[in-house]
């Protein structure tokens, strides 16, 4: 076997593992408020990761350019209460007019 296929089982096994070990956790954890509170803002934390990721990466650096303003434009509309589609058009706008520019 290669050090390629030694590296998947490995990652399996990890997996494998890791979700036992998930459902052995005892439920008075589970039901914990710490517990709920975390695990409801775990995807907020993960979403705004990959929204980071993709308005400023390059191929191996940060880059700057119209996307920033697009998300600018998104996060002003966020907090005025813009309804999403609305904010979507505004940045997308916003996007197309740095473009051009």
């Amino acid at each position: 076997m290669t050090d390629v296929w030694w590296g998947v089982l490995a990652v399996c096994v990890g997996c494998y593992a890791l979700k036992l070990a998930g459902l052995s956790v005892p439920a008075v954890v589970l039901e914990h408020r710490f517990t709920v509170r975390a695990t409801a803002l775990i995807p907020v934390g993960l979403l705004a990761a990959l929204v980071a990721v993709q308005a400023a990466a390059g191929d191996r650096e940060v880059v700057i350019d119209a996307r920033l303003a697009g998300l600018a434009t998104a996060v002003a509309c966020l907090l005025v209460r813009v309804p999403f589609l609305l904010m979507l058009v505004f940045a997308a706008a916003a996007t197309a007019l740095v473009r051009l520019v």
